[in-house]
């Protein structure tokens, strides 16, 4: 039953979510079931390494805090848009000393990073466990230091390490 379904709750999340895209129908169910479970056969050949949680209890505080982000950030880059070239914004990268090691970790604070308007992870240095980061609208790089590292990789470390 594993190796027919190595992860049957991502098989159960993508034929949900392909039905929601493509319309609720048994002409969709099968090859969004088929679709899933390749997907599941994909990740099972990667061989991706469990996760080791030591605060569960935080998983709902970093997700309030990352979706009033994303909320604030969409907000903020309308305004930006709509202003138009009346104030210009200055567009910049940084580089972020990072503390967090857990590979899990790291990989959700790329997501959330990537997943907020007007940021993007460019990049990470392993050797210096740096992060190089670029913001759409940098007006005060210590703001976003301080927001990177006590608002989320706080919380991921104290979650994955």
């Amino acid at each position: 039953m594993n190796r027919l379904f190595p992860y049957p709750f991502l098989v159960v999340l993508l034929v949900i979510t392909w039905l929601m895209l493509a319309g609720f129908s048994v002409g969709q169910f099968l090859p969004g079931t088929l679709t899933a479970i390749m997907a599941a056969w994909g990740l099972a050949a990667l061989h991706p390494v469990k996760p080791r949680f030591q605060r569960r209890d935080l998983l709902f505080k970093l997700a309030a805090v990352v979706f009033y982000d994303i909320i604030r950030s969409n907000i903020a880059v309308a305004g930006i848009i709509l202003r138009g070239g009346k104030k210009a914004g200055v567009s910049s990268f940084i580089t972020i000393p990072l503390d967090l090691r857990d590979p899990t970790g790291l990989a959700i604070l790329a997501v959330i990073i990537t997943g907020t308007p007007g940021t993007a992870w460019i990049d990470y240095n392993s050797a210096r466990s740096t992060l190089t980061l670029h913001v759409f609208d940098l007006v005060d790089e210590a703001a976003w230091l301080d927001l990177i590292k006590n608002r989320y990789e706080y919380l991921l470390r104290e979650i994955f390490e």
